[in-house]
């Protein structure tokens, strides 16, 4: 029922144009230029409290918290916190940034991680709780290796574009090493 509902969601939020990052504008964000904020992102109801510099990706159930209630029974007040992302950061899928954390500029979030402190710029973090891997520029010269090692695939392979079934087997094929790079 759960999947009909989203389905139902979607299709009349295409219809009527919705936009949920003009909503939560709105309601307080601050936010910068080119910001991609994928599907099933969910960012507090405290949105005031939010503030997102320019180049910023929130990939899929992304989440920012700026309010934790765990004190709302015994002290009678709810914990605020301000979160703040800078500039050129990814925050990868599934990952929850809770309250009072600030981001630097040229970071990476790994997928599924806990961001529960602060992160200094260029940097790259992961796990739970996220905790620093490597320097932005250790990660893109690994990556930058990597690209001689597998394919890498021009833009007229994505959904954007005219991708057929032949090039999706072609590029799965291509990838049989397991990685492959795509623009």
């Amino acid at each position: 029922m759960k999947s009909f509902y989203n389905i139902l969601r979607n299709v009349i939020r295409r219809i009527v144009r919705y936009d949920p990052v003009k909503q939560y504008i709105k309601r307080g964000l601050i936010v910068g230029k080119n910001f991609n904020m994928q599907h099933e992102v969910i960012l507090d109801s405290h949105t005031w409290h939010i503030e997102i510099g320019d180049d910023v990706t929130l990939a899929p159930r992304v989440h920012i918290l700026t309010h934790d209630a765990s004190t709302k029974r015994h002290l009678n007040y709810t914990r605020l916190g301000k979160v703040k992302i800078g500039n050129r950061v990814f925050v990868g899928a599934a990952s929850i940034i809770l309250p009072g954390v600030m981001i630097g500029d040229d970071v990476v979030v790994g997928a599924g991680s806990i961001v529960t402190c602060d992160i200094p710029e260029g940097h790259v973090v992961a796990g739970n709780p996220a905790k620093i891997i490597c320097t932005i520029e250790e990660f893109l010269v690994k990556k930058r290796k990597e690209m001689d090692l597998y394919p890498c695939f021009g833009e007229e392979y994505t959904m954007r574009k005219s991708l057929t079934n032949d090039m999706k087997t072609e590029m799965n094929l291509r990838m049989k090493d397991k990685f492959g790079y795509i623009i």
